[in-house]
């Protein structure tokens, strides 16, 4: 009876051994919620500096290929105000889906522009160290619907 009982004892401690490590590896891993949350943050942390006219902490938010494309903050923030003015100076911001692509994911954005025309914006994200950056993002007039 004592061995039987030691028997049991070893295997549920191995099962129980088992299910720690499941939970350990299982929570190690990013959540969808948590992709889409990171994602978004990273996203209204460089509006919110646009807004805020921090230069430098919405240079912050940009991917390397970004930076090396424009070498500045000064001319990154030129270009973002000229030809992404709804970007720049959003007065209302919707997330609406995030659309996975292997190495890069989109986010698909309801903007409000300065002058309230509306607009689809489709922002590229790449993972670099460990963060979510912006590699770019393509605004297309959002469709009226009634």
């Amino acid at each position: 009876m004592g061995n039987n009982r030691l028997g049991i004892s070893k295997r549920v401690t191995a099962m129980l051994l088992a299910s720690l490590a499941l939970v350990i590896l299982w929570s190690s891993q990013p959540l969808a919620g948590d992709t889409d949350e990171e994602i978004q943050d990273t996203i209204l942390r460089q509006i919110e500096a646009f807004a805020n006219n921090d230069q430098e902490q919405a240079w912050a938010h940009a991917s390397e290929g970004i930076k090396r494309r424009f070498k500045s903050s000064q001319v990154f923030i030129d270009m973002v105000r000229e030809a992404y003015p709804a970007v720049h100076s959003a007065t209302a911001i919707e997330f609406t889906k995030r659309v996975p692509h292997g190495s890069f994911e989109i986010q698909v954005v309801k903007l409000q522009g300065p002058e309230g025309k509306r607009w689809d914006a489709y922002y590229r994200m790449v993972m670099t160290e460990g963060a979510w950056k912006i590699a770019g993002v393509r605004l297309e007039p959002a469709e009226l619907s009634i």
